[in-house]
């Protein structure tokens, strides 16, 4: 179900809107304020427009931007105690909403780089899960790498809910991972400009039906002066098909009505396709119980720490490149900028 049944929900129906939140021009830490600002009123006003909106969902960079010559400073982060995540927390108490929010978090390792982060707030002003993108979008990205793994954690209308952002979710490896840890919905929140568009709905299809779990995802759109970027907020249902599909317009509501418990039947009852089940246990017609060992060269490599490809040597670009030749811009914001 889809747009049409958007405005009352099912009582084990999830009713989610997504926000292909207008791709925010930032060059000076006000931006980062305003933008909270915006995004705050938006939860109001959408959950007045759907009133039995259970979840809403915010894409990445919608709260800090893109500016790549200035977000790693200081002054463009914001921390899991910052008033500007209270003011998220208030914006879901108040409005009786969940909501799924970007920020680019400060790494207390001195001298490391900030995460990029994912945060979902619960309807009482909790945070009920928090991710670090596990997958930096290299060699463009000066985030450090994720070190919280993939949680999951309880959701509304009986969902398990994992984050992930953006070029994670090329890996379906991180996807199985959502699944194997009980996920039944994969949230993806992205600032993709178009040149990955179709990879974009692709992999978003794949996660989904690999893994028998329904998939929310979410990317900026509009036009930053350099890049345009997407939208195409998409809701696939657990055997891959497409739920609802937004277009490329800033600021559109791309709503759908899914039903978790459906994704868990298909689980425990589906015998062909059954793959998250079937690669642990293989063959187990010809072979009662079926195969458990592990058969995977890669799975077993990289559980060592030896995970080397055969044309590993060959790769050429392995550092910042010509974007960070000298590493990540870290501390205070310099005056030129203030």
């Amino acid at each position: 179900m889809s747009s049409t049944g958007s405005v009352s929900a099912s009582p084990n129906g999830l009713l989610m809107a997504l926000i292909q939140y207008p791709v925010p021009v930032v060059n000076h830490p006000d931006d980062v304020q305003r933008n909270v600002d915006e995004i705050c009123r938006m939860v109001a006003s959408t959950k007045a427009g759907y009133p039995e909106l259970d979840l809403i969902v915010f894409p990445e960079y919608s709260s800090s931007g893109l500016n790549t010559k200035i977000w790693s400073y200081d002054e463009f982060l914001i921390g899991l105690d910052d008033p500007k995540v209270e003011q998220y927390k208030a914006a879901c108490r108040d409005n009786d909403v969940w909501g799924v929010f970007s920020i680019m978090e400060p790494n207390h390792e001195e001298g490391k780089p900030p995460f990029n982060t994912a945060i979902m707030i619960d309807n009482t002003g909790e945070i009920a899960l928090h991710y670090r993108k596990l997958q930096p979008w290299t060699p463009i990205e000066p985030w450090y790498p994720g070190d919280l793994g993939m949680p999951v954690a309880d959701g509304p209308k009986g969902s398990k809910i994992a984050l992930n952002i953006c070029h994670d979710g090329m890996f379906p490896e991180l996807a199985r991972e959502a699944a194997y840890k009980g996920a039944n919905v994969y949230i993806r929140i992205s600032g993709y400009s178009t040149q990955t568009q179709d990879s974009w709905i692709m992999t978003n299809r794949s996660n989904a039906y690999q893994n028998l779990m329904f998939t929310a995802s979410v990317n900026l759109a509009g036009y930053d002066g350099t890049f345009y970027y997407f939208g195409e907020g998409n809701v696939c249902n657990y055997d891959g098909g497409m739920i609802s599909e937004g277009h490329r317009n800033p600021g559109e509501i791309v709503t759908a009505e899914i039903y978790p418990a459906l994704a868990d039947q298909a689980r425990q009852n589906w015998a062909l396709e059954n793959n998250i089940y079937n690669l642990g246990n293989r063959g187990y017609v010809g072979y009662p119980g079926g195969k458990t060992e592990n058969y995977l060269t890669w799975v077993r490599d990289l559980a060592n720490g030896e995970y080397k490809l055969p044309w590993d040597d060959e790769v050429r670009i392995k550092d910042g490149w010509k974007y960070y030749p000298d590493g990540p811009q870290l501390g205070p914001l310099p005056d030129e900028y203030k």
